[in-house]
């Protein structure tokens, strides 16, 4: 066995066999975690926000699991852009509807994440989203257009999300019925730059980010709580997938001034050129941040009109 062998451990999940870091999170706690043994890793900034949120255990495509999913100390990063509706539209269900801020323009957003200590170890992640209107909802009140634009509750529907980790994939895939595969990532996110490559299949470059960070803004945890909820079917049901984001240092700029995104060759790039981006309006970063990722339970959604 070489030295990379023996530093990880194979696990089931539902037949599938991943490996994951020997000594790690997973190998450890199998997603029941000891937070006041967590709490005294010098990377978690405090584990309160996940003491309130007790696990439940759930069966699910990869088996009975615990949820939510803990991650303890994130950071992330989101270009929101303008795309035609005619565009986004070609590429959601047909039970789902974009979200527009004007008729004919709706939002699109690329994102990069780093989880440096979660319950099932170290990754990082990058989706190509579309902002949906909520599923069950007929037609949009002011209300939800102002909450969703500030990125407080969003609703979404992923093209793409690629992972850096096995276990990550599994879970994801066949347990939340996101479109996961496993990829080269490299994903920086400090109080200076915010950089991200993706890599493509051939080991070239798929998409990449170099931005600067927007100036940064501390929260007390508890004081800001996003969500967002993304919709996914599995075995040809609707699911809602809930995820909840305990922010604790974040900031937005506008447009797109010190932000390069370079598209190349790969899922992702052709995911985001086929919704035909206009220009960027916003770009939000949490260089600090925790987050509960819930299992998706079913949901009824409402066909969009004609």
């Amino acid at each position: 066995m070489s030295s990379a062998q023996n530093d990880t451990v194979t696990v089931d999940l539902a037949g599938r066999k991943v490996t994951v870091p020997k000594g790690g999170l997973y190998d450890r706690y199998r997603m029941v975690p000891d937070l006041d043994a967590i709490a005294r890793d010098p990377r978690v900034s405090g584990v309160d926000f996940f003491r309130r949120l007790p696990k439940v255990q759930v069966d699910s495509p990869i088996g009975p699991t615990l949820t939510p999913n803990f991650y303890y100390a994130i950071a992330t990063a989101r270009l929101t852009m303008l795309a035609p509706s005619r565009a986004i539209r070609a590429r959601l269900p047909e039970e789902l509807s974009p979200l527009e801020i004007v008729p004919g323009i709706g939002l699109v957003s690329v994102m990069f994440f780093r989880y440096d200590v979660c319950d099932i170890d170290f990754y990082t992640e990058a989706a190509v989203g579309i902002a949906v209107k909520p599923a069950r909802h007929g037609r949009l009140g002011f209300f939800d257009l102002v909450s969703g634009l500030k990125n407080e509750h969003l609703h979404s529907y992923v093209l793409s999300l690629p992972v850096s980790s096995e276990i990550a994939q599994v879970r994801g895939h066949d347990g939340y019925g996101f479109p996961k595969w496993v990829t080269g990532m490299d994903v920086g996110i400090d109080h200076h730059r915010t950089t991200a490559r993706v890599t493509n299949d051939a080991g070239g470059v798929d998409l990449s980010l170099l931005a600067n960070t927007p100036a940064q803004r501390s929260y007390a945890s508890g004081e800001r709580v996003g969500s967002l909820t993304s919709y996914t079917t599995i075995d040809g049901a609707w699911h809602s997938t809930l995820n909840q984001t305990n922010v604790l240092s974040a900031g937005t700029t506008r447009g797109s001034s010190g932000i390069t995104l370079r598209l190349g060759e790969g899922r992702m790039s052709d995911d985001l050129r086929s919704l035909r981006p206009k220009r960027t309006v916003r770009f939000d970063v949490m260089t600090e941040g925790q987050a509960a990722l819930h299992m998706p339970v079913p949901t009824s959604v409402l066909s969009r009109g004609k």
